[in-house]
């Protein structure tokens, strides 16, 4: 172990001292390579345990197990969170985008491993989430953590936590235009051209790596028609539904994961969330785990594959039934995707988001088919409507336009691409200004924005901003004393605090000068007599924008600050503020 060690150390030494250009190309290709190996391991793993459970669904006498299933998933990946790696590893993305924000790009170790193991499970056995966000989570602890164990600076830990999130999604897609993207529209804000080139090398490293070792086929093999510009309103139209699910996809998972994480016993809301959803998947048994077997089945036009064994076999002799049936499927999968994650399971949205697009355009195809009007390819508008929800659920309409083109293995789509995805992006920029990634961060002001202004007061910690060379005074002390304190001071402004560290009022220089002259009222004079109450207090924990509101209300310059139990710290200034924004502002723009 001492000589693993030495090497570690003497390979950071030597990798330390390259030019900085070499250093991080070299560092994404690691980066890279481990992202992409990750990628095929999850994939694998998921594969595993469903292939194991796959023979139980043969007949629909044996569905039952479907109820089962999901939830023995969920346990076990609960019992491995809680017990084993003791830390909340669900909604990788938005864990990636709170290390960015608040813990200096900095993710723990465990995290290079546990999402694997446990989305692998929770998906394997039927849980309706997606692989991509653990596995985004587990690149990013790998760049940040070979960053950490070099000892790079933050600027450098946050280009290789990208290469990692590039690299991931590059790896399970076999997408490395699509990895870049998305790490550059979601996750990284402000970053300079010369640190794209980093994302390049570990996504297209993560590619090959994947390449190699699952084949050249590409995510959804089909036959796609060549796009016709007569079919163009009906894209319009696709991408105008598309956001409006975005939009129910957004509010709706927010408000049932928060309904559910309300049950504060864990194996109470297991239990009511394992027979949810396993009484959905019995019902829609297309939900049953990432749906991409169920989705690859429409694009493929094997509509009947697609549905798998069901309570309602007889009824899809009717064709109306089948648009109703997966109409009714994009409303529960958000359903089934909320249980699945409160319930103690570990996976992402980002499936979830490709399937409800693929099936939403499905289903919009068909009706167009059925009714006569028209005939449109309803393989085409699968794809195309999984790139118009990616864009309104992600908001990020560049990853969804390249993603899909990539995972398809062909730019033909590319105009309906652009199309939908924009129409989708408009119509949910409308109504909600965030992202599902970011909507539950953003409220609490930790998210970095793409905003200069908003991502530099993020950066800013007011802990860090406190003055705390502004001298004390106690309430029961004389003006005699607080003059032989004047006359050492340097603030003009005097906390009163008592013995238990309470602050009992302030003292301001302007409303003693009448009579801090008077020696005959020395004496006589209480220092609580001349104390008032300031107009506001700040808190350690408050965030810099709900600081800054303070100041606006109060107009004033300067506002005392308080600690959790509501002891004194000392000051907090807008000129203090100002200067470090301004060094924050000068060095986010050099980075």
């Amino acid at each position: 172990m001492q000589k693993i060690k030495s090497l570690l150390s003497r390979f950071a030494g030597i990798i330390r001292k390259l030019p900085e250009n070499r250093m991080l190309f070299l560092l994404a290709l690691i980066v890279g390579a481990g992202s992409g190996l990750a990628a095929v391991l999850l994939k694998r793993a998921i594969h595993f345990v469903a292939w194991i459970l796959k023979g139980w669904f043969n007949t629909p006498a044996e569905s039952f197990l479907y109820i089962i299933y999901p939830g023995i998933g969920m346990l076990i990946a609960l019992l491995f969170v809680r017990y084993v790696i003791k830390d909340n590893i669900g909604h990788g993305v938005t864990k990636v985008l709170l290390a960015l924000s608040k813990n200096d790009s900095k993710i723990k170790p465990h995290n290079t491993w546990s999402s694997i193991f446990a989305s692998s499970v929770t998906i394997g056995f039927g849980g309706s989430v997606g692989a991509e966000a653990p596995i985004v989570y587990t690149g990013a602890a790998i760049g940040s953590n070979v960053a950490r164990a070099l000892g790079l600076s933050y600027k450098h830990m946050t280009i290789l936590l990208g290469c990692g999130a590039a690299g991931a999604v590059a790896g399970i897609f076999k997408a490395p235009l699509a990895g870049v993207l998305f790490t550059l529209e979601i996750l990284l804000f402000n970053i300079s051209m010369t640190s794209v080139l980093p994302l390049l090398v570990s996504a297209v490293t993560a590619t090959t790596v994947s390449y190699l070792l699952l084949g050249g086929n590409v995510v959804f093999s089909n036959t796609i028609e060549a796009f016709k510009f007569t079919n163009i309103p009906f894209y319009i139209l696709l991408g105008i539904i598309t956001g409006f699910i975005s939009l129910y996809f957004i509010r709706m998972t927010l408000s049932m994961e928060d309904k559910i994480s309300s049950i504060k016993k864990p194996f109470k809301r297991w239990a009511i969330s394992a027979i949810s959803l396993g009484l959905l998947i019995f019902l829609f048994p297309p939900l049953f785990g990432e749906g991409y077997d169920s989705l690859s089945a429409l694009l493929n036009n094997n509509t009947r594959d697609s549905i798998g064994p069901s309570i309602f076999d007889s009824l899809f002799e009717y064709e109306w039934f089948v648009p109703a049936f997966f109409t009714a499927v994009i409303i529960f999968k958000v359903w089934a995707m909320s249980f699945t994650n409160a319930g103690g399971g570990v996976g992402g949205t980002f499936g979830p988001t490709l399937f409800i697009g693929g099936v939403a355009g499905f289903v919009l195809a068909r009706i167009i088919n059925l009714s006569g009007i028209y005939v449109v390819p309803e393989a085409n508008f699968a794809l195309v409507g999984m790139a118009g929800l990616m864009a309104g659920v992600m908001q990020a309409p560049l990853t969804a336009i390249f993603l899909i083109a990539e995972m398809t293995g062909g730019y033909i789509l590319f105009m309906p691409l652009i199309i939908t995805s924009a129409i989708s992006f408009a119509t949910i920029r409308s109504f909600e200004s965030y992202s599902i990634y970011t909507k539950r961060i953003a409220k609490k002001g930790d998210l970095l924005t793409h905003d200069s202004d908003q991502a530099v007061l993020t950066l800013l910690k007011t802990s860090d901003l406190i003055e705390k060379d502004f001298t004390r005074i106690a309430p029961d002390k004389t003006l005699g004393d607080l003059v032989d304190i004047l006359r050492t001071s340097k603030r003009n402004i005097f906390p009163v605090v008592d013995s238990g560290h309470k602050l009992c009022g302030i003292i301001l220089l302007d409303d003693i000068r009448q009579i801090m002259f008077d020696s005959e009222k020395y004496d006589s004079v209480i220092v609580s007599q001349l104390m008032k109450e300031p107009e506001t207090y700040v808190y350690e924990s408050d965030k810099m924008e709900e600081v800054m509101r303070k100041f606006e209300v109060t107009a004033t310059w300067n506002l005392p600050v308080l600690d959790s139990k509501n002891n004194y710290k000392g000051f907090v200034s807008k000129s203090k503020i100002f200067s470090a924004y301004r060094e924050q502002l000068q060095k986010v723009s050099h980075d």
